[in-house]
């Protein structure tokens, strides 16, 4: 298996993949915004909910579920219910993610618990979590009742694996735990970011398109690999990037705690007082986590290849998702959506934000 290089996306290349990413998120955060009621309570809920919907974010996940659909010869708009439920989704995870993490920015600007406080924050992922099976209810409108129902049971596997790969997460920062490998990681990983945002967005795709299909495990491996890729360069993003085009503060991850596949290289190499070091910032609560040693620790990443080892994994499984991208769409004829799909392999590693 040959790596992905890690060379810059050709502009003209990106611009048009970018281009195809807007066509597949406008009829979602039309859904999506359409969804929100408009009575009240608009000041203490709605309002805030229209404007964290309109914060601009890639949409990948439901751009995949379409493009999987329209790739196997289904229409785009049988999918739509089942893509727009997964963005709103998303967007609840995410608003509920900044307050356990105690994080600052998303997508540009201050998060919604900061903008509005905790509690009207709680609320307002809670409705968007009840805003995503008032869209997906429209399935019934659209496939046949097995197929809704078989679309629920995706639906299921996917929230309860993404919340047991938070708990994991959110554990190992409590506990301080010194001992997570990168295997542990991996596992977090599979049930926190790539089934409800890779392996489930493909197979619902998949099963509108042909409702009778039964080989929908087929995109697990290249959803757990696409996965893998996105959120090791995500990780690597928070530690490296620039802010303005992140979106989020540049090493939140370390003033939260998380154990990223960078830490735990980091912790594996260093030994005594510097490995204490870390250990000691990483046990504090977030407000007692100095910039100095924040700074330190990304040097001390940096020294120790922790960086270029994070590059080489996210390359290596990009790599692989190629590999089993020509398993799982097989069966899809050449056309624009199954070319996107494939071009988001290369996306997920080149990415700036």
């Amino acid at each position: 298996m040959q790596p992905v290089a890690d060379s810059a996306l050709d502009q003209e290349w990106k611009t048009s993949l970018l281009s195809q990413l807007d066509a597949y998120r406008a009829p979602i955060l039309e859904s999506m915004l359409a969804a929100v009621p408009k009575g009240e309570p608009r000041r203490y809920l709605y309002d805030p909910l229209t404007e964290y919907l309109g914060r601009a974010g890639k949409s990948i996940r439901p751009a995949l579920c379409i493009a999987t659909c329209q790739a196997h010869g289904g229409e785009a708009k049988r999918a739509q219910p089942s893509a727009a439920a997964l963005e709103m989704l998303h967007n609840a995870f995410l608003v509920h993610d900044d307050i356990e993490d105690e994080s600052e920015y998303r997508r540009g600007l201050p998060t919604l618990h900061l903008q509005h406080g905790v509690p009207l924050a709680v609320n307002a992922g809670d409705m968007l979590n009840a805003l995503s099976l008032r869209i997906l209810r429209q399935n019934t409108n659209l496939v046949d009742p097995m197929t809704a129902a078989r679309i629920v049971r995706e639906f299921e596997h996917l929230l309860v694996a993404s919340l047991e790969g938070q708990a994991m997460e959110l554990g190992w920062i409590r506990d301080n735990r010194e001992d997570v490998s990168e295997d542990d990681y991996l596992r977090m990983a599979l049930n926190k970011t790539c089934w409800y945002s890779f392996i489930h967005p493909c197979r619902i795709g998949a099963l509108i398109a042909h409702p009778q299909r039964d080989d929908l495990d087929r995109f697990n491996r290249f959803g757990y690999y696409l996965g893998l890729a996105f959120q090791i360069q995500d990780d690597l993003l928070n530690l490296t990037g620039d802010q303005d085009k992140y979106g989020k503060e540049i090493g939140g991850d370390l003033l939260e705690g998380k154990r990223t596949l960078m830490l735990i290289h980091l912790l594996r190499t260093l030994t005594g007082a510097e490995r204490a070091r870390v250990l000691r910032f990483l046990g504090q609560p977030r407000a007692q986590r100095d910039a100095h040693t924040l700074t330190w620790i990304l040097e001390r990443m940096r020294q120790a290849g922790s960086f270029e080892h994070g590059r080489r994994a996210s390359q290596y499984f990009a790599g692989a998702a190629l590999q089993e991208f020509e398993q799982a769409y097989a069966s899809a004829p050449e056309s624009g959506h199954k070319t996107f799909i494939h071009r988001i392999i290369r996306y997920m590693i080149a990415r700036e934000q």
